[in-house]
């Protein structure tokens, strides 16, 4: 796994300064240095100029980047690519080109050589590239569900790309702005944010499942793939098996690496199919699979079990490495830690984000990568397979808004009234959400329910699984670790999206199609099978809700922080003075009371960096 930059304008000659312009990609390299530590490069031509940071994983020798081949005296195409591809070897097969290295990258260019563009279409895995043709312009190209990340600006005639967004404003001619538009999505969607939208005014995030190119005509977005709606016609014992067959196919192609994998295992039904596949498949090879998972500092003194977190994960993980033989390592986090990081994760991020939640999977990606470089993970079965609790109760799944963030005051309580007036949220909100599900796509004659759990469904890929997709690419990635996410295969989302609910939520209860398939397949013991779902943990800790508040205090007491523009200080003493509230969130299932004043102070930190 990498990272990758660039930028590209069909009437400019760059080699006229060339000093500078290689300057200039040295410099976009060094700000997503953290996503490749182990190597870097540079092509630079009239018209282009590529970059590339390397995290290696496959052919560890002879996968340097950018990688260029010269097809005639008058040709070059030239490829800058991050991600794995999965089925590297079977398509390998069916190329006709002459390969010089066992590399994925390799694999990509030979197939875009031989077949166009359109060879993305054939490629199993996570990826954002970018590939310079000298006869047919420049291709950006991004993975069907947004795993890999891949943002971009237009200036003039210059198109300006990079992995990250602090990569873009490494290039002198873009500068971040941070406008009212910009604070209506961090206030009022945050830390979500609208596919395709940098939050920055005019950066734009290439879209999952899209291409951009451009020449000298001008610039396409093309889409090149999408969810289909059609009829399931599969009778419940032959999707069971199917499901089991592409959950097991998925894992094992997703084991593809020339050094050890490990897994992350909370004791919850999807990261234990994950590393009970991973572990068997090691064991057959003789070796060990190594299983990591995570808490939080006296966490067994001051968990608080409510409804959408009933139960800690320890025993259960207990359960699961004696099951399946790992080599287990327990970490921990302090509350000290978890807030020092808050203002890291902002600089991973670039945007604020998940605050403790994402601060803490900051730390745990740090500690795993100390001994590891690729860790396959439990994320997206939720989103897949209905695991949330707005895909089955009545009030959230008809609530005509993002039912992860179905009550809006939390997030304008503080504001002060005109901004409150100017930014006007909730008229925001609602537009940017008939405007999402306005693009589901539709199943003639499917009744009201069936329409209405589609939608559902489509926002939750489309929203709340790409900011957990993000949140574990930038955590682990910011720390030279690649997280793969086996349930994100897109066969397996393509399957899934049309599998009916009573499918989907069989025997009455969640991810129950998920939990029939892992049954078929025999690898988890019924304590972990059958266990409720419980989300990735938090802290309890009384401690680390004393040290936000004092730090917010300070904040909000010192006139020149920039947070200071826009809430109202009164308000803002009178919240912090009452009791936090845990149990009721304002955004997923985890961000309550103290995780908004957590968000504040990232948002003044996010302001302080970028203004």
């Amino acid at each position: 796994m990498c990272g990758i930059s660039g930028f590209y304008n069909p009437y400019m000659n760059f080699l006229k300064d060339e000093a500078y312009h290689r300057h200039i990609l040295k410099k976009m390299n060094y700000a997503i240095k953290h996503r490749g530590p182990d190597d870097s490069g540079m092509f630079l031509t009239n018209t282009c100029g590529l970059g590339h940071v390397r995290l290696s994983i496959i052919d560890l020798n002879g996968g340097h980047q950018p990688m260029i081949k010269k097809l005639n005296r008058l040709r070059t195409v030239a490829i800058t690519y991050n991600g794995e591809i999965y089925n590297m070897h079977a398509l390998k097969k069916n190329l006709c080109n002459n390969f010089e290295t066992e590399s994925d990258t390799e694999v990509i260019l030979n197939g875009y050589i031989e077949e166009g563009i359109d060879f993305v279409k054939k490629l199993n895995g996570i990826f954002s590239f970018a590939i310079y043709d000298s006869e047919n312009g420049l291709y950006i190209v991004r993975d069907r569900l947004g795993v890999k990340p891949l943002f971009y600006t237009e200036i003039d005639n210059d198109i300006i790309f990079s992995s990250e967004i602090k990569g873009i404003f490494s290039y002198p001619l873009v500068k971040p702005v941070i406008n009212d538009n910009s604070l209506k999505s961090i206030f009022g969607l945050g830390p979500a944010k609208k596919q395709g939208n940098g939050v920055f005014d005019n950066i734009r995030e290439l879209l999952p499942g899209h291409y951009l190119h451009a020449d000298k005509f001008g610039v396409e977005d093309v889409t090149y793939w999408s969810l289909k709606s059609a009829p399931h016609t599969d009778s419940l014992d032959e999707t069971i098996d199917k499901t089991a067959y592409l959950i097991e196919d998925s894992i094992k192609l997703q084991m593809l690496s020339d050094i050890p994998v490990c897994s992350f295992l909370s004791g919850g039904i999807d990261s234990s199919i994950i590393s009970a596949i991973c572990s068997k498949a090691a064991i057959e090879k003789g070796k060990e699979l190594t299983t990591y998972s995570f808490d939080f500092k006296d966490n067994n003194i001051f968990f608080k079990a409510n409804s959408f977190q009933p139960s800690e994960d320890r025993p259960y993980v207990d359960i699961m490495k004696e099951h399946i033989k790992s080599k287990h390592i327990y970490l921990e986090c302090s509350y000290e830690d978890l807030y020092e990081l808050l203002f890291t994760t902002v600089d991973a991020r670039d945007l604020p984000c998940m605050t403790d939640v994402e601060s803490s999977l900051l730390y745990f990606c740090n500690k795993v990568s100390k001994d590891h470089k690729v860790a396959l993970t439990g994320e997206c079965a939720d989103e897949i397979f209905g695991g949330y609790p707005w895909f089955y109760r009545e009030d959230l799944l008809y609530a005509d808004t993002f039912p992860w963030a179905k009550d809006l005051s939390p997030r304008t309580l503080l504001l002060k009234d005109d901004v409150k007036e100017r930014l006007n949220i909730p008229e925001y909100v609602l537009r940017t959400y008939e405007q999402s599900i306005s693009m589901t796509p539709i199943l003639l004659g499917e009744d009201r329910e069936a329409a209405k759990r589609r939608e559902i469904s489509y926002l939750n890929l489309t929203w709340f699984m790409t900011t957990l997709l993000d949140r574990m690419d930038r955590t682990s990635m910011y720390n030279g670790l690649e997280a793969r996410v086996p349930f994100a295969d897109h066969r397996i989302v393509e399957y899934l999206w049309n599998v009916p609910w009573n499918m989907k939520y069989l025997h009455s209860k969640e991810k129950g199609l998920l939990r029939a398939a892992t049954n078929r397949l025999n690898i988890l013991p019924a304590e972990v099978l059958y266990r409720k779902k419980s989300p990735y943990p938090k802290t309890y800790h009384p401690k680390y809700e004393e040290i936000l508040i004092k730090n917010f205090k300070e904040i909000i007491n010192t006139p020149n922080e920039p947070i200071n523009e826009l809430i109202d200080k009164k308000k803002a003493l009178s919240f912090v003075n009452d009791k936090l509230n845990y149990t009721n969130p304002w955004y997923g299932q985890l961000m309550a009371g103290p995780q908004l004043i957590a968000y504040m102070i990232q948002v003044n930190y996010w302001m302080k960096l970028w203004t």
